[in-house]
């Protein structure tokens, strides 16, 4: 066996702010990707096709679809660029027409293993946006990918952005943090009650408490993946409740439904094996498995159940339905590309560069829609989660130096309110377990050479 370094899409930051995003799991959220350290049987073919899916489109720009590919022959030591050939299958529209094919071409003017499809003007400005999905096949080995895994059943959706309101945040100006309201959870390091553990990481930067999350009481979930439980602050409570749970002890992200049940989405697994969701009753009292159609960087709560931000793939699919798993099968005809809403609606999420668009779409398309450009480099987004009429943004801006996250609060005219937090990622934790909205409070996962702490910031929305 030997450990390949996999690559999804293209990182947004370099040099410091690069250290601290490139860890052990896959993300494609907003743009941004980050390493995934994949353990594969080194006497099997490799084949890995990334892709970072057209999500949002702007009006008048032309619509190329590009595909990275990384394949290795049966014995060879490194996964290495390939000959390979495939097929874009697009259509107008998201759910319903015949696709029109066409043929990957290898991007002369890119390094080798890149290929590109030029979409047609006529789709690329339907107003009802356009969907697609490719078939890559490697020359040597034999083997194909069909990306996202759904194919034709779970295509990449592209929507026009119409009417979208600008916010131009100009230079982001570093060091003006606001200070948190409350301080509601804080644990040292250790394996004591009340601790958090603590391990060494994959890339220097050690590892501990690699999620939480905030129920609607306010109660605050950290998993201490370390000690295998999670640790629970509730209203009034001196100390945290201690909840064993029955995990592997990895990197993992945490998603707590309306009735306490517990989803553990573990981001490593066994070699040749996907990764794992778990689910707890809120006693810790183990209720199932999930065997993940892909790896996994993000769990998060759908209308009817879990959701699974899935790699290579770059879709939410649903991972257990009425608390049953789903095979994996199911989850890859069940990918979208937006986050489900309790509303039925999506939340969809694309960063190009320097610009973060984004998206609140029902049946009938954008309901409303944002375009965030900025003069300081931007990295991932943490958080976009609809509040009330309004939708809460948190994005990380980096230099070479430094970096922070800015929370944005946009309304239909654009900016509603903006402040600026510190990074505090002094421990790793999973991809996108650093935010969640709870009420109208943004809390923060953060951590120090002393331990955790979640912070609470109030949003003052009426």
């Amino acid at each position: 066996m030997e450990t390949r370094w996999v690559i999804f899409g293209r990182a947004g930051a370099s040099g410091m702010a690069a250290g601290a995003l490139v860890g052990v799991a896959a993300v494609m959220l907003a743009g941004t990707a980050v390493a995934h350290r994949l353990a594969v049987d080194a006497s099997e073919p490799l084949l890995e096709v990334t892709h970072l899916p057209v999500l949002l489109t702007a009006g008048g720009e032309p619509v190329e679809l590009r595909y990275d590919v990384y394949c290795s022959g049966e014995g060879d030591s490194e996964a290495a660029d390939c000959e390979a050939t495939g097929t874009v299958y697009v259509r107008s529209g998201g759910t319903s027409g015949e696709f029109d094919a066409i043929a990957l071409q290898e991007d002369a003017g890119a390094s080798e293993g890149r290929f590109v499809a030029q979409v047609s003007d006529t789709i690329a400005r339907s107003r009802a946006g356009f969907s697609y999905y490719a078939v890559l096949r490697s020359s040597s080995s034999g083997r194909a990918v069909t990306l996202p895994a759904g194919g034709a059943a779970a295509p990449h959706e592209s929507r026009p952005l119409v009417r979208a309101a600008a916010v131009v945040l100009g230079s982001h100006v570093f060091d003006r943090t606001r200070p948190a309201d409350e301080r509601v959870a804080e644990a040292a390091w250790g394996e004591g009650d009340g601790e958090v553990g603590l391990e060494e990481g994959h890339n220097l930067a050690p590892i501990g408490g690699s999620a939480f999350d905030v129920d609607a009481s306010g109660t605050v979930h950290v998993l201490d993946e370390a000690n295998r439980r999670v640790l629970r602050w509730s209203s009034g409570r001196r100390g945290p409740q201690h909840v064993p749970l029955a995990i592997r002890g990895t990197l993992a992200d945490l998603s707590v439904a309306e009735d306490g049940a517990m989803y553990v989405l573990e981001t490593t697994a066994d070699t040749g094996r996907s990764p794992l969701m778990r689910i707890f009753a809120a006693d810790g009292a183990a209720r199932g498995v999930v065997e993940m159609a892909e790896r996994a960087a993000a769990v998060r709560m759908g209308p009817n159940g879990p959701v699974a931000l899935q790699q290579p793939s770059g879709q939410w699919m649903r991972a257990a339905s009425s608390g049953r798993p789903l095979p994996g099968g199911d989850q890859a005809r069940s990918g979208r590309s937006g986050r489900p809403l309790a509303d039925g609606g999506e939340v969809i999420v694309l960063r190009v560069g320097n610009e973060v668009r984004v998206a609140l779409v029902g049946r009938n398309g954008a309901r409303r829609s944002w375009r965030v450009t900025s003069d300081t480099a931007l990295a991932e987004v943490q958080l976009a989660e609809p509040l009330g009429d309004r939708l809460l943004l948190v994005v990380r801006a980096y230099t070479d130096a430094e970096s922070e996250f800015v929370a944005l609060l946009l309304d239909r005219d654009g900016l509603a309110q903006r402040f600026s937090l510190s990074s505090a990622d002094w421990a790793e934790t999973a991809p996108l377990s650093r935010f969640r909205l709870a009420g109208s409070s943004l809390y923060r996962l953060g951590s120090t050479p002393q331990g955790i702490f979640v912070d609470r910031f109030d949003l003052e929305v009426r």
